[in-house]
């Protein structure tokens, strides 16, 4: 069975949800950690707060739809994958707009291959994102994958960099304040 329309361009549930996560970077200088929350209101909002390991720092970002705002310098513009990656990250398909896409099923899971040239490989467990790629030509520049949704993994292999979020809870929650949606400088 092939994944809905909807599972296709929305991975995220209708409504609101509080996501708690432990995080590790890595990247060509320097391992850090820590905690961190993600509020989302689907199908196109989120903000994401992180918390370094000791309380040694602190930093936040909000994406609505592809607009994504991080200040707060290299720390949190190396924790924050590209809008895309990032919602792929949290179960959402929120690609660019690009010609062409070749689908096929193997299995259970369902592979796409989107623009001309490829630009992104895309797979799918029934109706569920598991892995995102963005490619040129045979070489993968960044990936999310999703196999384990409580294990997520970003790689970017260019800058040698990688964001592993473990989820230690998710909450359904009413709404959120609109303040939420804003960063205090």
């Amino acid at each position: 069975k092939y994944p809905s329309v909807h599972g296709l361009l929305s991975g995220v549930p209708a409504g609101h949800a509080k996501i708690i996560f432990n995080w590790e970077l890595q990247d060509r200088e320097t391992a850090t950690r820590g905690e961190g929350a993600a509020s989302i209101a689907s199908p196109d909002s989120a903000r994401l707060d992180f918390f370094l390991a000791g309380g040694f720092g602190h930093g936040a970002a909000v994406l609505i739809g592809d607009s994504l705002q991080a200040p707060g310098g290299d720390f949190i513009r190396k924790l924050i994958p590209p809008p895309p990656m990032l919602w792929a990250a949290l179960g959402r398909l929120a690609l660019p707009n690009l010609p062409d896409t070749v689908i096929r099923g193997e299995g259970t899971n369902v592979r796409a291959d989107v623009g001309r040239p490829v630009s992104w490989r895309l797979t799918f467990h029934g109706d569920s994102l598991v892995r995102v790629e963005r490619v040129d030509g045979d070489r993968v520049l960044e990936w999310v994958d999703r196999t384990d949704p409580k294990h997520v993994s970003y790689r970017n292999t260019t800058a040698r960099r990688s964001l592993q979020l473990t989820i230690t809870r998710m909450d359904e929650v009413s709404s959120f304040d609109a303040s939420t949606w804003r960063l205090v400088p």
